[in-house]
């Protein structure tokens, strides 16, 4: 008997969600079905689900006109997604990271192509020696793998510590982050599009100082896909 059918004898896969046991890696079906992938018709900046909007672009994305060029979400956040981003946060899940790095990469299909650098929001190193890892980093990293692309996990940097954005109204959020974010190297994006990975996005603001200090540095373009999108819808 090989080492990975042991391991899988006596630790059998369970569901990413309820740890029921299953055949394998991913969510049992009762899960599956509670959890909140997007489908259909998104945004086309932001990646929410769409609600009749025109041009295939929502009214907050129209009114804000975000940084990025494109961008696509997995999952509504909510329920077991909501689940899952916090058990990935702060309950250490990090086998969360791989199955939901496909979910993304499936998301943003319409949006990849050759040639991407694919760079998750950074952590202050603070809240990354609290953590011990960054979740949107292991995010980032089974995003590439699955597509194929460059993964550059230090690609950017958080220069100060902005703290929690839970609280913020949309204003708040926003100018908690102006500045608070730099490309450490300018030549390793100068002339690249880049592909902003982050597990959760509200109203943007963490994702659009992003992708400003990457186009400061010379980005080409910058597109964003994140595990859950806050639903916009009423």
């Amino acid at each position: 008997m090989g080492m990975q059918a042991a391991v899988r004898l006596f630790y059998p896969p369970t569901c990413l969600c309820c740890n029921e046991v299953i055949g394998s890696d991913g969510l049992c079906g009762a899960c599956w079905r509670d959890t909140p992938f997007i489908s259909g018709s998104v945004c086309d900046r932001c990646g929410a689900p769409a609600l009749g909007e025109e041009a295939g672009v929502c009214d907050d994305c129209r009114t804000l006109q975000p940084p990025w060029g494109k961008g696509r979400a997995a999952l509504t956040y909510g329920e077991n997604a909501r689940r899952m981003i916090l058990a990935l946060k702060h309950g250490d899940r990090q086998d969360l990271a791989r199955p939901a790095g496909r979910w993304m990469a499936r998301a943003a299909e319409p949006i990849l192509t050759a040639g991407m650098i694919v760079a998750p929001v950074p952590l202050h190193w603070l809240r990354l020696l609290r953590r011990r890892y960054n979740q949107s980093a292991l995010l980032s990293r089974a995003l590439a793998r699955s597509a194929g692309l460059a993964h550059a996990p230090d690609l950017l940097l958080r220069t100060r510590h902005t703290g929690t954005q839970d609280g913020h109204d949309r204003q708040g959020r926003f100018e908690n982050m102006t500045g608070a974010l730099r490309v450490r190297r300018p030549a390793q994006v100068e002339g690249r599009h880049i592909l902003l990975v982050d597990d959760v996005m509200t109203t943007g603001a963490t994702l659009a100082a992003a992708a400003e200090a990457c186009l400061d540095a010379g980005a080409s373009d910058v597109s964003v896909v994140v595990l859950a999108r806050v639903d916009k819808r009423p």
